[in-house]
């Protein structure tokens, strides 16, 4: 039976982040070896949705002997601290080694991350895990499309399949196909593959799937599939911009059983990409408009604080909007999650029912500036929970120590955590006791994901994104960009593509 050795690294890299360290990745992911085996046959593990995915679909297809190595995840941030890099390629090359021989490879990793001395380390471990199993093993990759693809990692895989949902409930359905793919690799199988980069780097709040540039993409390449045989698989990647590197840009990963079929399809998308590059643009609200909307709603609305998303690097501490809405007195309005992990646990010393002086962002920086408010305790839990919609589904979370603070005079809902997380999720809302039904106005730090979990409260047209200041705003020219590829559109408006010739 095959053995099969699974790892991967699970990090989106805002370059304009403080750098991501080993606690971070202890909080929310951290397993080696048969740990990891054990957690993707539970339920509501704190594992990335992939693994229980593959090791599912796996075991549907036939005998294998999984042979887990390492899966780390961390909440979105700066680079990986160098020191810690390097020791994550020697826990892999070691547990590798020990394997040895393997029959196949499954990297289950974001596809966004770097390291403080390494642009491209998605790519130096793909490399890495290459040089160690030989040439012949197979090797398929999945990404989230938030991914930065980089030249050496696609030389180093047999496949690239990439999420095809944002927000993204697809993990586990990408996981499968992976494990298909495998099984065709094992089976004998040649696969062919055609990679393309465009000089097109759209913001994030552009790149949802359900509507609009992106999701057309989406929905050619699946039909695409669906239509020839021969060609297996169509990842469109929108990239992540605020990692700032020269990989960054939209991509089009194409496998096939023919190289014809590969190249012709990779081809025809990227026209595509390019041809509706002017797309790529959407309407944000100003922080005075997004309080004249709040108080003028007679349906639940929501408000996406998208220049604050810890889901992409964000502090989770701006508190531009919290005051804004806290100052003009709009009534029925929850915010979440603010980070905040001081003034958590002064609620959580001072105990439910406490009326206190609430103090946000004691210890100020460029974005998080201080905020004063009466507020009172109304609710303090652990943190911990399980999803119930979404991207976090049946996944258990945790966002440390959290307390539900009411502000006098306004009345405002928010819900103070001390982990960054982005709030996708409603369950972490609903613990600490709030009925987001009869909000008037929820506020979620979260760019995109959040539409998958709070749909229920809102339709899209009563969805909107607002345009505050943090390390995640839509607006790119907001940025000093230093190693992004130049000229890129949107920011380079003359910026031309090449097409590669047939």
């Amino acid at each position: 039976m095959p053995k099969i050795a699974i790892l991967g690294i699970h990090l989106e890299a805002n370059a304009f982040a403080p750098p991501t360290g080993e606690a971070d990745f202890r909080t929310q992911c951290w397993e080696e070896g048969e740990a990891i085996t054990r957690l993707a046959r539970s339920a509501g593990s704190h594992l990335p949705a992939e693994l229980p995915g593959f090791y599912r679909r796996m075991d549907e297809t036939g005998d294998w002997t999984p042979c887990p190595i390492a899966i780390w995840a961390a909440p979105p941030g700066g680079p990986i601290e160098q020191g810690l890099f390097l020791r994550m390629l020697d826990t892999v090359r070691r547990g590798l080694a020990a394997a040895l021989p393997l029959d196949a490879v499954y990297v289950a990793s974001h596809g966004a991350s770097s390291a403080t001395g390494d642009e491209d380390s998605d790519g130096t471990l793909l490399a890495l895990v290459r040089q160690v199993v030989g040439p012949a093993v197979p090797i398929v990759v999945t990404h989230d499309l938030h991914c930065n693809v980089s030249e050496t990692l696609v030389a180093n895989c047999d496949s690239l399949i990439a999420y095809r949902t944002n927000p993204h409930v697809d993990m586990a359905a990408r996981a499968a196909e992976a494990a298909d793919m495998l099984r065709l690799l094992l089976g004998g199988t040649k696969l062919h593959r055609a990679f393309i980069r465009l000089p097109l780097t759209p913001p994030t709040v552009t790149l949802l799937t359900a509507e609009g540039p992106y999701a057309d993409l989406i929905r050619m390449g699946e039909a695409m599939v669906e239509a020839d045989p021969a060609l297996l698989n169509v990842s469109v990647t929108g990239g992540f911009v605020f990692s700032d590197l020269p990989k960054c840009g939209i991509t089009i990963n194409t496998t096939a059983t023919s190289q014809a079929v590969a190249d012709a399809a990779a081809k025809t998308i990227a026209d595509k990409a390019w041809a509706q590059r002017e797309r790529h643009t959407r309407t944000l609200l100003s922080v005075p408009e997004a309080v004249r909307v709040a108080r003028d709603a007679t349906a639940t609305v929501i408000f996406s604080d998208s220049g604050d998303n810890p889901g992409g690097g964000g502090r989770g501490n701006t508190a531009w909007l919290l005051q804004a809405l806290h100052e003009a007195e709009v009534p029925g309005v929850v915010l979440g999650l603010f980070v905040d992990p001081e003034l958590a646990a002064e609620a959580h010393a001072l105990g439910e029912g406490a009326v206190f002086e609430a103090r946000f962002n004691r210890t100020p920086s460029e974005f998080s500036r201080p905020m004063t408010a009466r507020a009172t305790v109304v609710k303090l839990t652990d943190g911990r929970g399980v999803g119930r919609r979404g991207t976090m589904a049946g996944r258990g979370f945790n966002l440390g120590p959290s307390a539900r603070l009411r502000l006098e005079g306004s009345g405002l809902e928010v819900v103070v955590i001390s982990l960054r997380r982005q709030c996708h999720e409603p369950r972490t809302l609903e613990m600490h006791g709030l009925d987001l039904a009869a909000a008037r106005c929820i506020v979620v730090k979260s760019r995109g994901h959040f539409r998958a979990g709070f749909d229920e409260f809102a339709p899209p047209g009563r969805v909107y994104e607002v345009d505050t200041a943090g390390l995640t705003s839509p607006v790119l020219a907001n940025f000093t960009w230093k190693r992004l590829p130049r000229p890129v559109y949107p920011l380079d408006q003359g910026a031309v593509w090449p097409a590669p010739t047939p």
